[in-house]
């Protein structure tokens, strides 16, 4: 058996120069049309693959992206990764997954043997990062940027959503429809996007001149929205809306309201959420709910990584882009 085939007995078969094999593997490489149509022939031809491996120590780049997600049960995370993934595939770049749960300890782990791995960048997705990781991240050249997540101290790029405006909206929505006793069940506490959100839903409920009737904790866990309707309704004056920190969690607390406690939705209770997941709009759920824009989420923030890799003096920025409310049939229409 004969051993690995090299770039030399590829250009040699296709009639070309050893650089041009080169760049015709190069992601990004300035290429004529016929000379790739050769190459890759003859690469065919020969079996030849190229070694990224190899061409990552001469470059000094791996041309492969890091990410780390806390959870993927949220549907949301699913579709937003397999996009980042074809769109960093468009440019040359290939995704690394880890995944990490949301203590700093773990994050801070699996960050450093990324950076061990020597990949190109890092997108940090539902998770934070320690001050002290951030300036290590820094120190060593790798950008890093946060996906559907920031932080106080701004140092990272961020893109998220107006989860603000968002949780306004819901709010606004829910008062018009002439409900009094609104709740809300919040995602895990130490989440910008939970903090947010909540923040713009008070805060459009106060310009109503209303608050929160009852308030529990999901953890953005399906069990843990279960358990917070469960204790929700156990009262004698139960909430008349609520709002559930995301559609993940909703639909749990959906399925309590209605199979376990025989509520009427929207007849007797309201129900919104946040993300626009495929499954709200399935009939079952039928969920009103805050759309994340997620084809532009990812835009931005594989533009900003590569930027940022392209250009290591390129300052942090901080996108938060806009989300229509969608009005579907799980919450009374004013």
């Amino acid at each position: 058996m004969g051993g690995r085939i090299t770039a030399l007995e590829v250009a040699a078969k296709a009639g070309v120069s050893r650089s041009a094999v080169s760049r015709v593997f190069t992601p990004g490489a300035s290429v004529s049309k016929s000379t790739a149509q050769k190459v890759r022939k003859a690469a065919d031809a020969l079996g030849y693959r190229p070694n990224v491996i190899a061409r990552s120590l001469i470059t000094g780049r791996s041309r492969i992206i890091g990410l780390v997600v806390a959870y993927l049960e949220n549907q949301f995370y699913p579709e937003a990764i397999e996009r980042l993934s074809k769109s960093l595939q468009e440019q040359g770049y290939h995704l690394l997954v880890f995944m990490a749960s949301n203590t700093a300890e773990e994050v801070d782990g699996v960050i450093q043997e990324l950076l061990d791995y020597q990949v190109d960048g890092i997108i940090a997705a539902s998770v934070g990062l320690s001050n002290d990781l951030t300036q290590r991240c820094a120190a060593t050249g790798i950008p890093v940027v946060l996906f559907n997540r920031s932080q106080p101290d701004m140092a990272l790029s961020s893109v998220t959503s107006a989860n603000f405006e968002g949780g306004r909206k819901l709010a606004e929505f829910l008062a018009a429809g002439g409900h009094k006793r609104i709740g809300h069940i919040a995602g895990w506490e130490g989440a910008s996007t939970q903090i947010e959100r909540e923040a713009g839903f008070v805060a459009g409920l106060e310009a109503h001149g209303m608050a929160l009737s009852a308030r529990k904790c999901g953890n953005f866990s399906l069990d843990g929205a279960k358990t917070a309707a469960r204790e929700m309704f156990a009262v004698d004056a139960p909430p008349d809306a609520v709002f559930v920190a995301n559609d993940h969690m909703a639909f749990g607390v959906m399925d309590v309201l209605r199979f376990e406690l025989g509520l009427r939705i929207p007849e007797d209770v309201s129900v919104v959420g946040y993300d626009d997941v495929a499954i709200a709009a399935w009939p079952s759920y039928d969920l009103t709910t805050v759309r994340q824009p997620a084809n532009q989420m990812v835009a931005h923030t594989v533009k900003m990584l590569l930027d940022r890799i392209e250009d290591g003096e390129t300052l942090p920025k901080h996108v938060a882009l806009d989300g229509p409310l969608i009005i579907r049939g799980s919450a009374r229409i004013p």
